[in-house]
């Protein structure tokens, strides 16, 4: 039987080289939920956006888990975005955070997938230049994967796009190339010297994560089928996937956030054996309960 890396399929384009702006989640939603159809000729209108942008649309809907792969809502995306919904007009930073683990964690899109779980692992500072070598290095159906180097490029300007801050003001950033994902200032861009001249590199680098909300983190550990009832620290901070990863989170951010869920949750302790530190569940919570009480639904 082959191997689930073997019969892996990437995907590197479909967004149009748009990235995706803060309303276009809610507009796609409504529009799905209306019984709206992306290959219809009225989309254009419905949507109010050009076609190729109903095509970006479609594309962030599948990649942030709020449509599956046939244009059918998720329960995530129902319960996120519909109109009594945890937060439809993503009002509160937190859900900014869910979005983010939902992007990594469905993995439509696989560059975001591969970079905050892999790629950053070898690379501390990267570029576009060091992760099209890390690409031609993967393997898809046990071939090295077929690399388009303008979906390549391109993939990569929209991750940027994503993720990192411009300082503008919201007006500006409404307006600007800035995605969705900036204000949680995961990416880091710098300037490197090379032959005299300035090369852009980026690091995203594990920190605190002060501005995540434990129940954000909390979700993302009952989410985790992978995870039973108990899972070590370590597992936390460094599994494909894990919280840590994910959210590019340090121990010391990990230990603090893991002692927040420990004082708010009777049902979950936080052992230290013989220097094995564990987060055991003494009833297993339903990770959809944890935000229905964090946004007060």
């Amino acid at each position: 039987m082959e191997s689930k890396e073997l019969i892996k399929k990437y995907t590197f384009s479909g967004h149009e080289t748009f990235q995706c702006r803060d309303l276009w989640l809610k507009k796609g939603y409504d529009f799905v939920k209306e019984k709206g159809s992306f290959k219809s000729d009225d989309a254009v209108v419905k949507l109010g956006v050009g076609k190729n942008m109903v095509s970006s649309i479609r594309y962030w809907l599948k990649a942030f888990n709020i449509i599956d792969t046939e244009d059918n809502l998720t329960l995530f995306g129902i319960k996120l975005l519909d109109d009594n919904g945890w937060d439809p007009y993503l009002e509160d930073d937190a859900t900014l955070w869910l979005l983010h683990y939902q992007l990594i964690k469905s993995d439509f899109a696989s560059t975001y997938n591969i970079i905050f779980n892999e790629f950053r692992r070898e690379k501390i500072y990267f570029n576009k230049e060091t992760f099209l070598n890390y690409l031609k290095r993967k393997e898809e159906g046990g071939k090295p994967i077929i690399l388009s180097g303008n979906s390549i490029n391109d993939d990569f300007n929209i991750f940027v796009k994503m993720y990192l801050s411009t300082g503008k003001t919201a007006k500006e950033v409404e307006d600007s190339f800035s995605g969705i994902l900036s204000d949680l200032h995961l990416l880091i861009s710098f300037h490197e010297l090379k032959n005299d001249k300035k090369v852009d590199q980026y690091q995203i680098e594990n920190t605190e994560r002060k501005g995540l909300p434990a129940a954000i983190l909390l979700f993302s550990i009952l989410d985790n089928t992978n995870y039973g009832d108990s899972v070590s620290v370590n597992s936390l901070e460094s599994d494909f996937n894990s919280p840590g990863v994910i959210f590019a989170l340090n121990r010391i951010g990990l230990i603090n956030k893991i002692n927040t869920i420990v004082d708010e949750n009777k049902n979950i302790v936080f052992t230290d054996h013989a220097g094995i530190k564990e987060l055991q569940f003494k009833k297993k919570l339903n990770s959809d309960s944890v935000l229905d009480l964090y946004y007060g639904k």
